[in-house]
């Protein structure tokens, strides 16, 4: 395991464009030992240290606490540049990013200055057990504490995290709460059995709640346990879907980058070929299908970029946002992701069509981005993504809010 702890950062950052540079950094470091690591799946504490380190995990926190005040488009960009040298770390700086930004989302004035002064001062970086397709945690009154129980098949960050989000339903209502707690206490276990195809790095294994304690006053939205709700509340699930899609891009950008430097140095040209060419790089073929492929991720970068935008100018105005301002950024989400999983997972399959048979060595490690974006893309079926934005093509039908929409 690398000692990420060694790399250090001499320069401040300030700026977008300095942030990128940042993640392009930190890509770099990643991507130096990414294949071996995915081989491995030890826990990224190292990983997550580079991210803290950097300074990456307080990208969204308030410049008054030390943190760099960046909007959205910035940190959706920064998790495409990170996924770029390593998906499991861009998906956990991804999620960190959805559930700093829980409280701007869900609380009160007051626990959000709270919540990001901490987080952003003490470099929280956050999980989450809110997995809507499994029961729901159960919550239950005992007057000025909130006590949560139940278990979540997946946790993305978990042994990683300072942090865990939970959400459940308040016994005996239909009401959601959600609290911050700490990741390290005996009534949260983290079993460990996170062993998929891909995305092995994200610790998003299985999570037992055994009667988390939280106070009331840390039940994010509540005043006197009635919650106060906000079109804006409903924004966490574009905003993470837009998180994915982003990583899928940095992904697919990644096999490119990675295709195209083994082409160059090592694919060699077919000598059976009519017109035979004396480097693969002047093939015909291989230049065809990597301009094909790169039009392709320019263009579904370009449409993430469009969603962003719009996620950008609910933000100018989380309070008065409405109903259709909130559909509209659904859809156009949803038609980026859907082109960023089809996009990602032709480039992740056809690099091997202009590499060549030795570039399926274990060594080489491209078989780590189709398996990567295969796993993720299924969190919810893409079918779904695509019927609406039919809806609203053909009948200017917006969608509904859902755990997953």
């Amino acid at each position: 395991m690398t000692a990420y702890a060694q790399h250090t950062w001499t320069t401040a950052v300030t700026t977008a464009d300095e942030w990128l540079d940042r993640a392009r950094e930190v890509a770099v470091v990643l991507a130096a030992d990414a294949v071996a690591r995915d081989r491995v799946g030890a826990t990224p504490y190292s990983e997550v240290g580079l991210l803290k380190d950097s300074g990456l995990v307080t990208l969204l926190g308030p410049v008054e606490h030390g943190g760099g005040g960046q909007d959205w488009t910035t940190a959706y960009r920064v998790v495409r540049e990170v996924a770029v040298g390593d998906g499991s770390i861009g998906q956990l700086l991804g999620y960190h990013y959805l559930w700093f930004w829980t409280a701007r989302l869900i609380a009160t004035p007051e626990q959000v200055a709270a919540v990001e002064e901490q987080a952003t001062c003490e470099r929280w970086f956050f999980g989450g057990a809110a997995n809507q397709r499994d029961n729901d945690l159960v919550v239950v009154d005992e007057g000025d504490e909130l006590v949560f129980t139940g278990r979540k098949s997946f946790s993305t960050g978990s042994k990683v995290s300072d942090v865990t989000v939970l959400a459940g339903v308040l016994e005996g209502t239909d009401k959601h709460v959600f609290a911050i707690v700490a990741s390290h206490q005996d009534a949260i276990v983290f079993n460990d059995d996170w062993d998929n195809l891909g995305q092995r790095l994200t610790e998003s294994g299985s999570v037992e709640i055994r009667g988390v304690r939280a106070p009331w006053s840390d039940a994010l939205g509540y005043v006197d346990k009635q919650f106060r709700p906000r079109v804006y509340n409903s924004l966490i699930v574009p905003l993470i879907q837009l998180v994915f899609t982003n990583l899928y891009l940095g992904i697919a950008r990644g096999a490119l980058t990675t295709a195209a430097a083994y082409t160059r140095d090592r694919t060699r040209p077919w000598p059976y070929a009519v017109d035979v060419k004396e480097t693969a790089v002047q093939e015909f073929h291989v230049l065809d299908t990597y301009g094909d492929l790169q039009s392709k991720l320019w263009a579904a970068e370009a449409l993430a970029d469009r969603a962003a935008a719009l996620i950008e100018a609910i933000n100018t105005h989380p309070d008065t946002v409405t109903e259709r301002q909130r559909g509209e950024a659904a859809v156009v989400i949803a038609a980026a992701k859907q082109r960023a999983i089809d996009t990602g997972l032709e480039i992740a399959t056809r690099v091997f069509d202009v590499t060549g048979a030795r570039a399926t060595a274990n060594t080489v490690g491209l078989d780590i981005y189709w398996r990567n974006i295969r796993t993720h893309s299924l969190h919810d079926p893409i079918a779904h993504k695509r019927a609406e934005v039919g809806r609203y093509a053909l009948l200017d039908e917006l969608p509904e809010p859902t755990w997953y929409t």
